[in-house]
């Protein structure tokens, strides 16, 4: 078994030696044919055996009070119906993330809370159940507005990622200063939009639990289902080989303890399918955020302080808090550094991760400010930001592990035409149009996670790579392929991927830009057991032996991998975890985002013209994936720039634009063709494989890009997110 713990460069792998040219290649994704044709079946898919029953949740038209009396008699009397859940302890009141939901329907926290399930022979028949069960309510006044709420804030929770911090005296850099910006930046309540709602299917057999569904990290999510259901963590199996977008929101919702509650009960299969409505309401939120940015320079140009304080909001449930100052901390120099959170608990449902969490709606505060600072001072913006280049962590002191920003700065601006932007604002026309150009800094932590892989190397030559993590759409299938038959010498047929199956070896699962660090590394450790033993059987040293097309060359001998194997297969377990790493290098993945809009001079309309990312991410694992999440990451920035916004009703804490119908998102004529680029440079001292996240590094800075774009093309300069055409409409010049 290999067990590493990160404690120092690994770049002795046989990967790093490989010769048979699939690490790194624009592969094909895997199992995208099953998925294109319809044969990859999903959480809600399934075919399971028995009569299948169906539920549909029964949720609270409340927000803030107590459940006195159930009615369930009209409900019960409908056709089909097989039982009405209102009365179980166990029902869930939250969206469970990474620690069990509190359990109870009595009171209720939040707008549309699940409060219980209609099961029936048809998912028609329960939908009509679940929609005649009243209930009597006492109602309270709920909260529902985060700043009226500050005054009684708390800190960041202890276990939180970023806690505040205070280097030096603000108040007096900002006093002393040639130049300053204070402003406050806004964003909205957010949801993850994930085109495949949360669903699962629950199967008992005896006292043991099969739960098919869509779900990003099994491990976690076995515990916490055991714990809801009340049996034990191995009684339990998860299968979620398929998962249509998650985003940070398929931890755990209250469809799949729900689904397993029924079906323990009466005794048949039961699917639950979350209507796209009750998504808003029960599955966690990114959180609203208030942040006052300071900053300060001297003549010269040089930040001499950078403050990023932020006011969030959480459920009473909640114990996450969104990290909006975590791009922040070591992106430029200063030396006097200020970050603080507040949380404003609200009677609304728990907010928590959604993709690229802190990053996300940070960085469209910090560019936004940067810009303004730039301007202020008269400079480049990219000038600016290469002057405030930090040589070492400006924080912690540390090294960073590798970082490139200053690169991809400069790349960026000559392959976008950065020279050709006019300065100053609307000076660029085209009909009723103005044109604009604008840029930004990316920037996304790098995390690395406890995972393990069994890879088995069988007499037939071929490799089977297993662990519970999952594919996320992200190409995990793929990349873990990649790796294996690098690391084995074999081409891509001859390797076979199993994931998301709670059976196999606990992996990294998708979340945080860590899966294809973590589980990545796993399989590779994996692949050098076998590697090790290939070379005893052909005494050689590994060093000296070449793996290539299924065969083992070493000095003057070639000889095939299924003779070295012989009649037992080869089995190895590939485990890794952070060491002192992660404190001695300060680790971060950079880029740089472009974006080139116009703005109608009459309506106020803006359209994105073109957008360049440039991305600095370590090693590059397949060229095409990783194309495909750094366009996913960029269309998802427009939509912060320019729309996604869950509208909160404040006398009854609902969202009021709670469907995809209402809620925008970036369709295909919102999102001109996106060009990217990548920076490769290895990351010896992050994980044995040397890459590092990319899916949220390039969300982090597209909005601010697009939004800078925005006031250099007309000189609007908008602070509170989403930029719609009402909030530039009215500061349009006079054309």
């Amino acid at each position: 078994m290999a067990d590493f713990k990160m404690d120092a460069d690994h770049s002795g792998l046989t990967l790093e030696r490989g010769v048979q040219g699939v690490l790194g290649a624009g592969l094909d994704r895997s199992e995208g044919a099953l998925k294109v044709s319809g044969a990859a079946r999903y959480g809600y898919e399934h075919p399971v055996a028995g009569e299948v029953a169906y539920g549909y949740l029964i949720t609270a038209p409340a927000a803030k009070g107590r459940i006195t009396r159930f009615d369930t008699d009209a409900a019960r009397s409908l056709p089909g119906v097989l039982d009405i859940i209102v009365d179980d302890p166990r029902i869930p009141r939250q969206a469970a993330a990474f620690t069990p939901a509190h359990a109870g329907n009595d009171a209720i926290d939040h707008w549309d809370q699940v409060v219980g399930v209609a099961v029936a022979t048809s998912f028609e028949a329960a939908r009509d159940a679940a929609k005649s069960v009243t209930m009597t309510i006492e109602p309270e006044q709920g909260h529902f507005d985060t700043m009226a709420g500050f005054e009684g804030a708390s800190g960041p929770p202890k276990d939180s990622r970023l806690q505040d911090i205070a280097k030096g005296d603000i108040d007096a850099a900002m006093a002393e200063a040639a130049v300053t910006i204070d402003q406050v930046y806004t964003t909205p309540n957010q949801v993850h939009a994930a085109m495949e709602p949360h669903a699962s299917v629950a199967v008992w057999d005896g006292d043991m639990l099969t739960l098919h569904s869509s779900l990003q990290i099994l491990h976690a999510a076995k515990g916490i289902l055991a714990k809801a259901v009340g049996i034990p963590a191995e009684k339990v199996r998860i299968l979620s080989p398929y998962i249509g977008g998650g985003f940070g929101g398929k931890l755990l919702g209250p469809e799949a303890v729900l689904a397993a509650i029924a079906a323990q009960k009466i005794g048949r299969p039961v699917k639950i399918a979350m209507a796209r409505q009750q998504l808003f309401h029960n599955i966690y939120r990114r959180t609203d955020t208030n942040q006052r940015i300071r900053l300060a320079c001297d003549k010269d140009g040089k930040l001499t302080a950078l403050a990023h304080d932020s006011v969030v909001s959480q459920g009473p449930d909640g114990g996450f808090m969104e990290p909006v100052a975590l791009g922040s901390i070591a992106l430029y120099d200063a030396p006097v550094r200020h970050f603080t959170h507040k949380i404003v608990t609200l009677d609304m449902v728990q907010a928590g991760a959604v993709r690229a969490p802190g990053e996300a709606v940070g960085m469209l505060a910090l560019e936004t400010a940067i810009d303004e600072m730039a301007e202020a001072l008269g400079r480049d913006p990219i000038d600016f930001r290469k002057l405030n280049e930090p040589p070492v962590d400006p924080m912690t002191g540390a090294p960073f592990s590798t970082r490139a920003l200053v690169e991809c700065l400069d790349k960026g601006a000559e392959r976008f035409g950065w020279a050709k932007r006019g300065a100053r604002p609307g000076q660029v026309r085209d009909g009723e149009w103005l044109i604009g150009m604008g840029m930004a800094a990316a920037v996304r932590i790098n995390l690395l996670v406890d995972s393990q892989a069994r890879v088995t190397l069988s007499p037939d030559g071929r490799a089977r790579v297993e662990t519970d993590m999952t594919d996320i759409g992200t190409g995990s299938y793929t990349i873990l392929g990649q790796i294996a038959g690098e690391s084995l010498g074999l081409p891509m047929d001859c390797v076979d991927v199993i994931l998301g199956d709670t059976d196999l070896p606990p992996g990294a699962g998708s979340g945080g830009s860590f899966g294809a660090a973590s589980a990545g590394s796993s399989v590779a450790l994996a692949c050098e057991d076998i590697v090790a033993t290939l070379a005893e059987r052909m005494q050689a040293d590994p060093k000296d032996m070449t793996l290539k097309d299924g065969h083992a060359i070493a000095g003057n001998r070639r000889v095939p991998l299924s003779e070295l194997v012989g009649k037992e297969p080869l089995v190895a377990l590939g485990k890794i975890s952070q060491g002192s790493n992660a404190k001695t290098f300060s680790q971060a993945a950079h880029g740089a985002q472009f974006a080139e809009v116009a703005v109608n001079s009459v309506t106020g309309e803006v359209r994105v013209r073109r957008m360049l990312g440039v991305f600095e991410a370590g090693r590059i694992l397949n060229a095409k994936l990783a194309r495909s999440q750094a366009i996913g990451g960029m269309i998802w920035g427009i939509g912060y720039a320019l729309m996604e916004d869950a509208m909160l009703d404040q006398r009854h804490g609902a969202f009021v634009n709670s469907d995809l119908g209402e809620y925008h998102v970036p369709s295909h004529a919102d999102v001109p063709p996106l060009d990217v680029l990548f920076v490769e440079h290895i990351d010896r001292h992050a994980n044995p494989i040397g890459v590092k996240g990319l899916g949220e590094l390039s969300i982090s800075g597209a909005g601010a890009a697009v939004t800078n774009a925005i006031y250099n093309a007309c000189g609007v300069r908008v602070r509170d997110f989403p930029l719609t055409l009402d909030k530039i409409l009215g500061g349009l010049p006079d054309m």
